[in-house]
């Protein structure tokens, strides 16, 4: 029996690392209030890995998105698998050609572009989606923040996300 509704953690769900990060916030800064010498550093150097902790739980919130979706996602040794009712699939991340959001369709959903083969498109609410944030920040040159702003903020379409280097360069000969 839980007291607290379900809405409400969920919430607290989404935002745990954001809120840990804010909890150790507040423990460095009473530590080092509290203290002086090498102990005020270590609080201090406390309260910085705190801030970095929050940064990174508020771009890992703003990626998250309501669960119970279609398929279920799996991320292991950098290879991402989807379990989807209707399709699935596997792609390696050394084979990513390309990302991008699509939000024509509800759900929205990832299209990974591998350089060979059939895309493997992904609904952002797909059970364990979240672990895509590791395997997309892990893309070279990949800009986070273009990437949440598209998820949360983008227009209506097919959003190009990434492209690899040499993928990039191919496009850009043929316009």
């Amino acid at each position: 029996m839980s007291f607290v509704r379900p809405e409400a953690q969920a919430a607290l769900w989404r935002w745990r690392e954001t809120l840990v990060g804010i909890g150790l916030m507040g423990f460095a800064l009473l530590w080092a209030a509290n203290s002086f010498g090498p102990l005020r550093i270590m609080a201090l150097v406390g309260a910085a890995l705190a801030i970095m902790l929050m940064f990174v739980g508020f771009q890992r919130a703003r990626f998250r998105s309501a669960a119970g979706g279609q398929g279920v996602v799996q991320v292991d040794e950098q290879q991402i698998t989807y379990f989807g009712p209707l399709s699935g699939g596997t792609l390696a991340l050394a084979d990513i050609g390309a990302l991008s959001l699509n939000r024509q369709s509800t759900p929205y959903y990832w299209q990974l572009v591998p350089l060979q083969g059939t895309p493997l498109l992904v609904p952002v609410d797909a059970a364990g989606g979240d672990a895509l944030f590791d395997v997309f920040s892990n893309l070279p040159g990949l800009k986070t923040e273009k990437m949440l702003h598209a998820l949360n903020h983008g227009a209506d379409g097919q959003i190009v996300i990434w492209r690899r280097a040499d993928v990039q360069a191919r496009a850009a000969q043929l316009h």
